[in-house]
């Protein structure tokens, strides 16, 4: 009887069990089947690229930009160092090689934990797994249903994905806080880079363990912030290390010992003086493949930018537009002012908003001012995280510079001025007063042969006006545009010693007032050859000129050039009334050095995707016997050029020697003092609103233009000659310093005869010149049989008077 009622029992003890078991499945399924209805589709992380930041560098490889909403930098898990991911192992999953997706030991502990911790910060039991699930599958929010779900997404992870691919995904993906403001670091190779400016594989164990530290909460371990509490989690990072066997208790603790050392990161383009190169380069990149490309694609930027040469173009610009400055400018005041009576000027000082580009310029501050001297206080530093430094750095500025003495400085200046200086060098904490000038311009330095742009600077500062000037800023070329007119007459019949009339001329179109041109200097100078003309800048001879060929036709060589798209055929376009940027004119003038060639003128040499292959490439020649294994006495291989020909071979040389005159003889012989063959023009527009210089060395093209952002007169008598030509000089003595003085390249066919200078004649001896004639157009051998076109002026023994230099132009 009590056998059978035990036996009784047990059988319902069993069916009740079994009903719950039924049950419970029913549960569990009825469970499993709602919580993955509408899962997302983890097999999409197979085909995951994750927004990645892009590269922008410079010629010679120096990183000078990067672009990115989200700082990361994707990098193979066999690339990885083993240390680097011990630490994080040890950090977040110690059991990540062991389980399936969830870890039950984990959740045990983690349980076992928080219920003894009372309150204090509870223990999560997520898996690398889990969080890769989180990160990339839902959303961050602390639900039970979201924890579930990322459970079975887990599960299903590890179904389809190796343990390697999961954790490559995690450890490119994971948020590692923000150091900067503005710098979202993703990935531990982005967070190497700015925390510590080392690539993974330099990474010490110290700091491994600290990035291992960061992903549970990477603001309550800032470096600067929280240092205690960021070197708290990385001693305890190092300690799960060596619990878990992958270093020694000797090696933590000499880890544990170190200081935590960050080195915030700072990739600027001012730091190469670059800012206005790469910004067109970023507008480039997103014209052509959009901003979604260039923030999150990875793509690597190869630009032409020529650091060395950037960093000569900005101070041969920035000095040039000082000078005016201070010749025609004048004193405009401080920058701001400071009340010194309400406390640490220092403290003062560092909230002035400086720019970043104009060193070694430096805000001060004026703490005394008497009759001799001022006494500064400069601006102070800050600290790595933020704060201002409390070290207090003072000066003097003395009278320095165009004009300034003893009691204009004192006048000029009032206690609490806030002014930027200069340092004078060699004299031990004396500077010297400056301002920024109210005048701006641009430089462009080019390879002629090319296109390819070796610096740019497009204003004063990048910081105070990212309007780029070079690029962006179209202005009147003035004078500067001369030489096309001439080439389209060269290339039509003309010679270099054409007579062509320097003498007033009416031009009356139906409908408009009658225009007569004037020369710079009011003064025409009879009949005279066209080398002459360029040479001096003759506005009279270039209109005549342009009368006679047909404006159509110089519209035609205009377009040709890249000068302008659809030039109105109009006589005062002749004289560069027309609108068009330093670049066009630098790229125009290339193509006059380098032999007529069309160029097309770049800031990027070459752009890869995210794989490595080149999807963008400017120089598109081809080179087929460049791939030979081994030379088998085959010709040396020639690559191809098949760009158009813009101008004539010789019309293009006899151009370029005119505007080497231009600098021997002309208007621009100031330039004569860089000691290498250069050749150019000068362009000064109406009332000198705006004044350029664009020429050439055999191998280096360059324009510069100065004026104002909204256009007014430069001054009385200012000249392309007396402010624009001084910067290029500036920039080709720096530029062409190791260079050696190589002469411009003759191309076959070109007859170099001894002219005079004058009428155009063969000559010998003072007063003649090498001028370059074409086949069967020199002058003959003997004058007296030789006629000219009355409609260029009639030849007489005293046709003129030997030329000296008739001021700039």
């Amino acid at each position: 009887m009590i056998m059978r009622l035990i036996l009784r029992f047990f059988g319902i003890l069993m069916s009740a069990g079994f009903i719950l078991f039924l049950l419970g499945s029913a549960f569990f399924a009825l469970g499993f089947l709602h919580y993955s209805k509408d899962l997302p589709d983890h097999a999409q992380l197979a085909e995951y690229q994750p927004p990645v930041m892009s590269r922008v560098h410079a010629a010679d490889g120096s990183l000078v930009a990067e672009y990115a909403h989200e700082r990361r930098l994707y990098l193979p898990i066999e690339a990885m160092p083993e240390l680097l991911k011990e630490a994080f192992l040890s950090a977040e999953d110690k059991n990540f090689y062991r389980h399936m997706g969830i870890d039950p030991e984990g959740i045990v502990r983690a349980i076992v934990t928080n219920l003894g911790s009372r309150g204090s910060r509870q223990q999560g039991a997520s898996t690398i797994t889990q969080q890769v699930a989180k990160n990339f599958l839902l959303t961050a929010e602390q639900t039970y249903e979201r924890k579930i779900r990322e459970a079975l997404i887990a599960l299903r992870i590890e179904a389809t994905f190796t343990k390697d691919q999961i954790l490559e995904l995690y450890l490119n993906e994971i948020f590692l806080g923000t150091l900067t403001p503005g710098r979202n670091l993703h990935g531990v190779v982005a967070a190497s880079l700015d925390y510590f400016g080392k690539s993974l594989n330099e990474l010490t164990l110290a700091e491994a363990a600290y990035l291992a530290a960061l992903p549970k909460a990477p603001n309550n371990y800032h470096p600067f912030r929280e240092p205690a509490a960021a070197i708290g989690r990385r001693n305890w990072v190092i300690d799960r290390m060596v619990d878990n066997g992958y270093v020694t208790a000797e090696e933590a603790e000499v880890a544990k010992a170190e200081p935590l050392v960050v080195t915030p990161r700072s990739i600027s383009p001012n730091s190469l003086a670059a800012g206005y190169f790469v910004e067109e380069v970023r507008r480039e990149i997103t014209n052509y493949y959009g901003e979604e490309k260039l923030y999150q694609g990875g793509l690597s930027v190869r630009t032409t930018l020529d650091p060395r040469m950037q960093a000569m173009a900005r101070k041969a610009l920035v000095d040039g537009l000082v000078r005016y400055d201070e010749t025609r400018g004048g004193w405009r005041g401080a920058q701001e002012r400071i009340d010194l009576a309400a406390g640490d000027w220092g403290a003062a000082l560092a909230g002035v908003r400086a720019l970043g580009d104009v060193q070694p310029w430096r805000l001060a501050v004026v703490l005394e001012v008497d009759a001799d001297a001022a006494r500064i206080g400069l601006q102070p530093g800050r600290e790595a995280g933020g704060a201002v430094s409390e070290a207090r750095e003072t000066g003097v500025i003395r009278p320095a510079g165009v004009e300034w003495t003893r009691q204009r400085l004192a006048a000029a200046l009032n206690v609490g001025d806030v002014v930027y200086v200069e340092p004078i060098a060699g004299s031990g904490g004396e500077y010297r007063l400056r301002q920024v000038p109210e005048v701006s311009g641009g430089l462009v330095a080019m390879d002629p042969h090319t296109g390819r742009v070796r610096a740019i600077v497009g204003g004063f500062s990048f910081d105070q006006s990212q309007f780029n000037r070079a690029t962006q800023a179209r202005r009147q070329p003035g004078s500067a545009y001369k030489p096309f007119v001439y080439a389209a007459a060269l290339d039509n019949g003309y010679t270099p010693s054409t007579i062509v009339r320097d003498e007033t001329i009416t031009i009356v179109n139906p409908g408009s007032e009658p225009w007569t041109p004037t020369n710079y200097d009011g003064r025409p100078t009879g009949p005279r050859t066209l080398r002459y003309g360029i040479e001096q800048s003759k506005n009279l001879m270039t209109v005549r000129l342009a009368r006679d060929i047909g404006m159509p036709m110089i519209a035609e060589y205009s377009r040709r050039f890249g000068v302008y798209d659809d030039m109105l055929p109009l006589l005062s376009m002749s004289l560069g009334a027309g609108e068009t940027t330093v670049l066009r004119m630098t790229a125009a003038y290339s193509m006059f050095v380098n032999g007529g060639r069309r160029i097309r003128p770049t800031m990027i040499d070459r752009i890869q995707d995210r794989t490595g292959a080149t999807i963008f490439r400017h120089d598109n020649r081809q080179c087929d016997g460049c791939v030979a294994d081994r030379w088998s006495g085959q010709a040396e291989p020639r690559v191809s050029d098949e760009r158009e020909q813009v101008l004539d071979p010789l019309t293009a040389y006899q151009i370029t020697s005119m505007l080497e005159g231009v600098v021997l003889r002309g208007t621009a012989t100031r330039l004569r003092e860089v000691g290498k063959p250069l050749a150019g023009k000068t362009g000064t527009t109406n009332d000198a609103r705006d004044v350029w210089f664009v020429g050439f060395s055999p191998d280096l093209a360059v324009g510069v233009y100065i004026g104002f952002d909204q256009p007014r007169s430069l001054g009385s008598r200012v000249t392309g000659g007396q402010y624009a030509a001084p910067i290029f000089g500036d920039f080709m003595a720096l530029a062409l310093e190791d260079e050696p003085a190589t002469p411009f390249r003759v191309p076959a066919g070109i007859n170099l005869v001894r002219v005079n200078r004058t009428t155009g004649m063969r000559a010998s001896g003072d007063g003649s010149i090498l001028e370059a004639f074409k086949p069967g157009t020199a002058p003959p051998e003997s004058t007296a049989s030789v006629e000219y076109n009355p409609g260029w002026g009639v030849a007489t023994p005293d046709i003129g008077r030997p030329l000296g230099s008739s001021g700039l132009y």
